[in-house]
């Protein structure tokens, strides 16, 4: 009895169905784990961009929260889209209350069409109240950026951004290089716990089809970790199955079109030590 492996999102949804919670349960369920979801915000959304979005009422987090805890035996959970102040200081509370497992915090900002999913003063909330409960936080450049104040330019500052994330309580820290200026690879640097770095890369493809990229791989990364994989393994099948996604396209939308779930993982990823 409730043995097979589950996992959490607390999210947002997408009703475009390529990000958020809904990128996050299709993510789970083609790496065989029992995908579970709070739902933090619902937006109006498609390939095209997010058009409006509503936060739940705190309560109602609260009581999904306890709802699971209440029945399922989560073994890895994640974060997505977690609106402003006040709903990352909620969710913080409960993570606190629940033991869901080891936390994979994905700091979603910005839409891929640019809209913001993250109130400019609920950043400070996540990086003093989040953070620190992180296994392991997974943002884009630009997320980095925001997190840590550094200007990313370049590797080294990536490097630089990795250990300050680390020193804001993120236990384990991957950047995703997506946002970076080199036309041939897509570059992410991870740092693990215990201070081993290494470099993740995989071919650009030459497409607009990423939309739930980010969401894809922490929610990939926490199925992984549910399943008993090390964390470093966990991470370089969360970048080999992203890969995969972007490479073998599907053609959904007239815009940032979503992934395509079904994929097998990439075998172009490659590692280099840092």
């Amino acid at each position: 009895m409730n043995e097979f492996p589950q996992v959490l999102t607390i999210a947002g949804t997408d009703s475009g169905g390529g990000a958020g919670v809904m990128a996050d349960l299709k993510t789970m369920q083609a790496r065989h784990v029992f995908g579970t979801a709070v739902v933090v915000a619902v937006t109006a959304q498609n390939t095209l961009g997010v058009q409006d979005f509503m936060a739940m009422p705190t309560k109602l987090i609260d009581e999904q929260c306890a709802s699971l805890g209440d029945d399922f035996n989560i073994l890895a959970c994640k974060t997505g889209m977690l609106a402003d102040a006040e709903h990352v200081h909620a969710v913080v509370e409960n993570l606190r209350r629940y033991d869901f497992g080891p936390l994979t915090v994905d700091p979603v900002m910005i839409a891929k069409g640019g809209a913001p999913l993250l109130a400019e003063d609920a950043i400070q909330t996540v990086r003093d109240e989040l953070l620190p409960l992180a296994t392991v936080v997974t943002p884009n450049l630009p997320e980095a950026e925001k997190l840590t104040g550094l200007t990313i330019a370049d590797n080294a500052a990536m490097v630089q951004a990795g250990h300050a994330l680390q020193k804001l309580g993120a236990k384990n820290v991957i950047i995703k290089g997506g946002h970076e200026a080199d036309p041939r690879m897509a570059n992410d640097f991870v740092l693990l716990a215990d201070g081993t770095a290494f470099w993740l890369s995989a071919p650009r493809v030459a497409t607009i089809r990423t939309h739930g990229t980010g969401d894809t791989l922490s929610a990939c990364l926490t199925a992984e970790l549910a399943k008993g994989q090390s964390m470093a393994q966990a991470i370089k099948t969360a970048k080999a199955y992203v890969a995969g996604t972007i490479q073998d396209t599907i053609q959904v939308g007239h815009g940032h079109g979503p992934l395509n779930h079904w994929a097998t993982p990439s075998n172009e990823v490659t590692v280099h030590d840092a």
